[in-house]
């Protein structure tokens, strides 16, 4: 051992030794590295879990957020087009909100959240920022029933804006869409594509303002009337705000139960429209 320490003959055995002995080192520590491995493994893995569940979970948040930032700024747009409409006419309104629909199937009502202690008024218009709504058909203490110009028993007198031709709009047969415009002669000047207007008879809707646009005209020969269907301006179907008009001389007009306007009859209207034309 003092002649190996001083003179190192053994040096070279000792290493063919190691290298020998090294596959063994390797193969008594494999299942120490390979527990190692998989420990990382799995820490790894539920890290990963653990961060994929907290990104979803803010996305979900983000998501929210987003959808609820855009039905503000759909709201806020809706709001400001019904300003800018409020300020086409001199009278003044009050904003209220729809908060339910009528579930009845054959009829057009829906309910606001303003009622008698808010001032509203049987008959009183009823507007949307881009056309006629309806008018006030039964009053409450803090919420009110609107009849929709869509309602089949509801009629309303307009005119083209084009010509000055005037007619009436009833609420349509055939789905709460549309519009028919009745006892308008063949010779009449309507067309599609027009715009229909409130003539201001029966002094409950302000005059001139928006009602539908004309998307359909049929003329017989054989027909006393043409058939004509119209689309409302107002979005009745989305809309979330109307606006009542408060003026003093629409509130002194009786509103028939079946909600034509003004509560005028539909013969002297029809008569008053003929003489007109």
């Amino acid at each position: 051992m003092a002649a190996d320490k001083r003179f190192g003959y053994m040096e070279q055995a000792r290493q063919a030794l190691g290298l020998v002995a090294t596959p063994f080192f390797w193969l008594a520590d494999t299942p120490a590295r390979v527990g190692n491995s998989l420990g990382e493994i799995f820490v790894s893995r539920t890290e990963l879990l653990d961060e994929n569940a907290r990104l979803r979970e803010e996305l979900m948040l983000s998501r929210q957020r987003l959808l609820l930032a855009e039905s503000l700024t759909v709201e806020n747009n809706r709001l400001l087009a019904l300003q800018d409409a409020s300020a086409l006419f001199e009278q003044e309104v009050l904003t209220a909100e729809i908060i339910n629909v009528s579930p009845d199937p054959y009829t057009r009502r829906i309910l606001i959240n303003k009622g008698g202690r808010d001032g509203v008024f049987e008959g009183q218009a009823v507007l949307e920022a881009n056309g006629l709504m309806g008018q006030v058909l039964q009053v409450m203490p803090f919420s009110s029933w609107v009849l929709l110009i869509t309602d089949v028993n509801h009629v309303t007198p307009v005119e083209v804006s084009r010509n000055g031709e005037r007619a009436l709009a009833r609420g349509g047969q055939d789905g709460d869409t549309e519009l028919d415009l009745e006892f308008v002669i063949p010779t009449q000047d309507i067309e599609v594509g027009d715009t229909l207007i409130s003539s201001g008879m029966g002094q409950v809707y302000p005059k001139n303002y928006p009602v539908a646009e004309v998307i359909s005209v049929h003329r017989s020969p054989v027909q006393p009337y043409a058939t004509i269907k119209a689309r409302p301006m107002a979005q009745v179907g989305s809309t979330r705000h109307v606006m009542l008009v408060l003026a003093a001389t629409v509130q002194d007009v009786p509103a028939l139960a079946d909600g034509t306007e003004g509560g005028a009859d539909e013969e002297s209207t029809l008569a008053a429209i003929e003489s007109a034309n």
